[in-house]
This record gives structure tokens, C-alpha cells and sequence, in this order.
């Protein structure tokens, strides 16, 4: 079983807490946006209910890291593994199993993408309309939803706690919902001049498209 196009394409979607009460979602995550210029830390990943076929989606798991505007590494571990870099200009999707890179262009598909809201740049309002969405699960939430209508994405569910994403939900044009949870969330760490460059493995086939 591959990744569908749907997690690729998720992969291309802060006030602190001051006594008991956590600051409005917005305010948490503009701030966020502000002042985390990289970062990095582990994640899950889980389509919601079950498939055509009755069974329930397997979780995927992994690392990511980024650097403000489109350099980041996600690379998943568990079931499957696969990974996606991009270098701020090219965007490489290796697939071990069959020692495949895919190469494309970055161009402007960071744009309304979920991927926009962990690495792109600082100006989220312009392909997005942002809206509060209230506490839930110990988080307080709000509604992305993309401007224009080229996206996979019909909704984003950014999840905030501590001034940081905890979680992410992703609604695509088909009603369905995949869920991200991130922990051990690091902001601005120190990252190496060459973190991002892309090698591909030896021996692998790379596709151009």
C-alpha cells in the first residue's frame, strides 16, 4: 500500500499560555507564524473512519523539519517508507520500496496546500481565510480554508496549544478527514547550511516532472 496523492498533497496544510487559559487560537497561531522560522519534531498521520473496504486506515508515522519558506523534510517511517524534501525550488517524493524519486518543481503548490501552513511564507492571509473554531481536546482551534478552489483541501483544522500546532485536520473534496498529531515540537532549531539539499540514493530511478 502507497500514499495516496491526498497525504502527498497534505504534505505540499503565539501567545503562551498565561495561567489556566489558553490565548484564541488566531492570535496563538499568528503569532506562531511570526516567529518560528524553522522547525521540527515527530508526527501521526490517519485518515478517519473507515475504508471502502470496511477497514480502518493504518497510522502513519514519521519525522519532519523546515525552514521558512519551502525547505523541510518529511519523512515517514512507519508503515511504509517514504519521504518528501523540498529544497525551496525542486520537491523530491522518494518511495524506498520501489527506489523511485519523483522531482517536480515547487513553484506556487506550497500556495493553499496544507503544507502552507508549517513551511511557506509569513503571509497566510492571502491564500487563506482564517477563523476561530473554539477549545477541543485540551486545544484551541481554528478553520483555514483556502481562497481559491485549485486545492485538494476544502477545510484545514489547525489544532494550538502552548503556542504551538499540536494537530492538524484535513477535510478534502471528498468529505474525507485525515488527522495529523505533532509532538516534541521544536521551534527555530539549529539547523546545518546543507540540511535540505537533496542526494538521491544510489542507484535509484529519478523521474522529472
Amino acid at each position: 500500500m502507497k500514499f495516496t496523492k491526498t497525504a502527498i498533497a497534505a504534505l505540499i496544510a503565539t501567545v503562551a499560555i498565561s495561567g489556566a487559559a489558553q490565548a484564541a487560537a488566531l492570535d496563538q497561531f499568528k503569532s506562531f507564524v511570526a516567529s518560528t522560522k524553522s522547525a521540527k519534531g515527530d508526527f501521526t498521520q490517519q485518515q478517519v473512519g473507515k475504508s471502502k473496504s470496511g477497514k480502518v486506515a493504518p497510522v502513519s508515522s514519521g519525522t519532519f523539519v523546515f525552514a521558512r519558506p519551502g525547505k523541510f523534510i518529511w519523512t515517514y517511517q512507519k508503515p511504509y517508507e517514504q519521504l518528501l524534501q523540498a529544497d525551496g525550488d525542486q520537491l523530491y517524493i522518494y518511495d524506498k520500496d520501489l527506489n523511485q524519486v519523483t522531482s517536480r518543481k515547487l513553484g506556487n503548490a506550497l500556495g493553499s496546500s496544507p503544507a502552507a501552513i508549517l513551511f511557506g511564507s509569513n503571509d497566510l492571509e492571502k491564500n487563506f481565510t482564517l477563523s476561530e473554531a473554539g477549545e477541543r481536546d485540551g486545544a484551541e482551534w481554528l478553520n483555514a480554508v483556502p481562497k481559491t478552489k485549485d486545492t485538494t483541501f476544502e477545510q484545514i483544522g489547525i489544532g494550538l496549544k502552548g503556542g504551538v500546532p499540536v494537530a492538524m485536520e484535513l477535510k478534502d473534496q471528498f468529505g474525507q478527514v485525515s488527522v495529523l498529531k505533532f509532538t516534541n515540537f521544536q521551534r527555530n532549531p539549529a539547523l546545518g547550511a546543507q540540511q535540505f539539499r537533496f542526494e538521491a540514493p544510489k542507484g535509484a530511478d529519478v523521474v522529472k516532472q
